[in-house]
């Protein structure tokens, strides 16, 4: 079951959405288009170049300024960004629409008119009216949770968690890292499932990371796939967590 409380400290930093989709060169003519559309609630753009492995077949004849001018026009692509004022991040590629957030604390409850949801609908919606697309290849939605560990042993970190550490074979106070993956698949979705000890400074925490994806999706489909990734990935989570985590996210986080 879903947890459907919204928290004032939650432990997740970051959330993306993307599709991917056949490369559509018909993009950088209907950009300005869409940038309208969202502008309201992406105010700031930029025009960015993302460097790329390319590979060149010139021939044995080919001069070196040759393939030099060959490489600058295939090795730089173009990523049209756009930021709302919370600085969630939308970028637009020739094969792809994703939107990370560090903003928000919710996906999609009733008692929150800040949704995450709502914002993967607004920019879709615009999206679908401005490119026509025929298939979705891929969606993806991902959370990246930090959670604390105020006590490295054994018996404290069973207490906050459900982890799938070795602890019986392992002892967490004498572990520099642990790290466990797993993918698996349920009905047409799939979840990676991460879960690693990670260090900042001095202090240990406990990384979870959820990606679930589908694959090729109806346009119209969209959405409701991504309710069930959500479902999905909610699941998990709970699962992961014990009380004393809820405790924690429960209480406002202190501002240094």
């Amino acid at each position: 079951m879903s947890i459907n409380e919204v928290f004032p400290n939650p432990t997740v930093k970051e959330v993306i959405f993307q599709i991917r989709f056949p490369s559509l060169f018909i993009i950088e003519s209907k950009i300005g288009e869409f940038q309208l559309k969202i502008m309201k609630e992406f105010p700031e753009s930029a025009l960015l170049y993302r460097r790329q492995l390319v590979f060149v077949d010139m021939g044995v004849e080919a001069k070196l300024e040759d393939i030099q001018s060959e490489l600058d026009k295939q090795s730089m692509k173009k990523i049209w960004q756009f930021k709302s004022q919370n600085k969630v991040q939308l970028n637009v590629l020739f094969d792809s629409l994703n939107i990370t957030s560090k903003h928000h604390k919710t996906y999609n409850n009733i008692s929150s008119k800040d949704r995450f949801r709502d914002t993967i609908e607004f920019a879709l919606k615009n999206f679908f009216e401005v490119i026509s697309i025929p298939i979705i290849n891929r969606i993806g939605l991902r959370y990246v949770d930090e959670c604390p560990i105020k006590s490295k042993t054994n018996e404290w970190f069973k207490k906050w968690y459900n982890s799938v550490f070795p602890l019986h074979r392992f002892n967490l106070e004498e572990a520099e890292e642990m790290v466990f993956k797993t993918v698996i698949k349920k009905d047409k979705n799939h979840l990676i499932y991460l879960e690693s000890l990670e260090k900042t400074e001095d202090n240990y925490y406990l990384k979870l990371d959820f990606d679930g994806f589908a694959m090729n999706i109806d346009p119209k489909d969209c959405l409701k796939v991504t309710d069930d990734l959500h479902n999905l990935i909610s699941d998990e989570y709970e699962k992961t967590i014990k009380e004393p985590v809820k405790e924690y996210m429960r209480k406002e986080r202190s501002v240094k």
